[in-house]
């Protein structure tokens, strides 16, 4: 099998590569790759920066080096500059102004294209009174659901579905309701049928069943991605009992047979950073702060000299667009000039690994390149905002699920392992139908046909979701070196299989449980968990029959759920 490059975009690894580019952002004016790279350097760094190093940032973007966030791609050379991936919300008060005035923020975020994350942990629990009216207070997870469905009617920026994250603490009077708010198995829509004469019982129809038969069928709080936030009252427990606390228990419970809620580590220091954006990595107190997205592709650069420059210049780029990106309403302007944090993330992380010939672990070589990544942007960020008079961003780094934007580039997505050599590839065309694609891997594909590697060597997310420590551990150590969060969600067996059952929540809770100090999140994904899944391993010699062919599925389809599986916008 020969490498694969596009005759328009030769920078682009794979025909799902160019697919991606010409579904999410070709446009009139923006018409290659390199053509709409030259147009956002310049959008946004046009008069902020000199001539010499607009024009660098343009190359580093064509040559995929560096990427921005999607709605930077999305927004370079249209009227409209919402470059924002993501909005941090919270429920400030537990009062009826709130309430709708939280509707009101969040259909204004969605409606830019960008998702958004909502603590509740602020409104009292179900069953509380209300001494205003006399009557009971309802409890957040109502409200969640009001947002979650103003989530599904909602089109963002006119061009894809919306993606929304909801947390509540851990002490919460509702949390154990909310543990098991997308348990859709358990939810009955119609019971049997009992036959008097017979005594038979019909099949027991639930949300669970119609949401495996049509992915796109309506199930509470499926546009939501859900977590349970833990404060340092948790963690010092924990140190001082070696006991998680039934509800980390349960959570994890959920966690392998679901894959929801995830987890929110927020201790010390970081306490108040309840806040997330939709895929998490972006943390925060201050309701109405911003996410501001790009990533480095590390499967691309050649150096650590060159990292160093590609890090400057990609700083340089995310300070640039705190201030031109446009912005939903007033006081996301008033928290972005205050925080002006920005996301520099890394992608490609895996395939610089194997290149190397490492192994999915932290290497001292990573550390080295990881140590340049931290300290660059560090030094360029204050030096940047003190030359421009701007105040100086109050975190650096979050490292994004970068779904589409990792495709686009043909490298390992976030810190993700590759997900699988070959597989098949769900995805809605034209608006309302799923189609499949069969995929190789472009960044497998690269490493098979330079280095020889035989295709059947190269570990996957697949091999390691027998080995869960290793990725909890591998996230843990890239950690250290960001200042907000990762998003990385980890794949597990199947629930109900040898590896992942009722006999392994315990030893996956204390596993969790040790690292939980030096992580900011966990997310995990059971295979097959959610139904309709949108990536199918199949084996390589199969996609290389198949590469490039498309195939139509029967149904028709409303929403869609990113290729992560994170459920859609950041670094979409």
């Amino acid at each position: 099998m020969s490498t694969w490059r596009s005759n328009e975009n030769p920078m682009f690894r794979s025909p799902l590569s160019e697919t991606i580019f010409k579904q999410k952002y070709q446009h009139e004016g923006c018409e290659t790759w390199t053509d709409l790279a030259r147009t956002l350097a310049y959008d946004v760094c046009g008069n902020l920066l000199s001539e010499e190093e607009v024009n660098e940032l343009s190359n580093l973007i064509s040559d995929l080096k560096f990427i921005p966030g999607g709605r930077y791609l999305y927004y370079a050379g249209r009227d409209n500059k919402f470059f924002n991936n993501c909005f941090l919300l919270k429920a400030e008060e537990d009062t009826r102004e709130d309430w709708a005035n939280l509707s009101w923020k969040s259909e204004s975020c969605l409606m830019t294209g960008g998702g958004i994350g909502i603590d509740y942990s602020v409104y009292r629990g179900s069953g509380e009174i209300l001494r205003g009216t006399g009557g009971v207070a309802s409890g957040p997870i109502p409200k969640m659901q009001m947002i979650n469905e103003i989530g599904r009617r909602v089109m963002q920026g006119g061009s894809r579905r919306s993606a929304i994250y909801a947390s509540l603490n851990w002490k919460h009077k509702d949390i154990d309701e909310f543990l098991v708010s997308k348990n859709w198995d358990d939810m009955e829509i119609c019971g049997g049928v009992e036959d008097l004469e017979k005594g038979i019982v019909g099949d027991l129809i639930t949300m669970g069943d119609l949401k495996k038969k049509n992915f796109n069928f309506p199930c509470p709080l499926d546009m939501t991605n859900i977590s349970v936030n833990y404060d340092t009252e948790w963690l010092l427990n924990y140190w001082k009992t070696g006991d998680v606390g039934a509800i980390f228990s349960e959570n994890v419970r959920q966690a392998l047979s679901t894959g929801e809620p995830g987890f929110s580590f927020n201790f010390f220091d970081k306490e108040e950073e309840t806040l997330r954006n939709a895929c998490t990595e972006v943390s925060s107190a201050d309701d109405s702060d911003v996410c501001n997205l790009g990533s480095i592709n590390l499967g691309r650069i050649d150096s650590i000299e060159e990292l160093s420059t590609v890090v400057e210049l990609a700083t340089k780029f995310l300070m640039c667009g705190t201030l031109k990106a446009k912005l939903p309403y007033e006081k996301i302007y008033d928290v972005r000039q205050k925080n002006r944090r920005l996301g520099l993330g890394m992608m490609g992380i895996h395939e610089w690994l194997l290149k190397k010939g490492h192994k999915y672990e932290i290497v001292p070589e990573l550390e080295n390149w990881l140590s340049v990544y931290k300290g660059v942007s560090d030094k360029v960020s204050k030096e940047f905002a003190d030359q421009l008079d701007l105040s100086r961003p109050v975190a650096n780094r979050a490292i994004a699920p970068t779904g589409s934007i990792g495709i686009l580039a043909g490298t390992t997505t976030g810190i993700e392992p590759i997900f699988a050599v070959a597989y098949k590839r769900r995805y809605l065309k034209g608006g309302n139908r799923w189609h499949y694609q069969y995929v190789v891997d472009a960044a497998a594909s690269e490493i098979i046909n330079i280095y020889g590697i035989n295709p059947d060597s190269i570990e996957t997310a697949i091999d390691l979701a027998e080995d869960y420590e290793r990725r909890i551990k591998f996230q843990a150590g890239v950690q250290r070196y960001v200042d907000m969060s990762i998003s990385s969600t980890i794949n597990l067996p199947e629930w109900g299989s040898k590896l992942n059952n009722e006999e392994t929540v315990a030893a996956f809770a204390e596993t969790l449980s040790r690292y939980a100090s030096d992580l900011r999140g966990f997310t995990a994904y059971p295979n097959g968990s959610r139904g309709g899944q949108p990536l199918t391993k199949v084996p390589y010699s199969e996609a290389v029959d198949k590469l490039g062919e498309e195939f139509e599925e029967s149904i028709e389809a409303h929403d869609i759920c990113d290729i992560t599986g994170h459920g859609g916008s950041c670094g979409a």
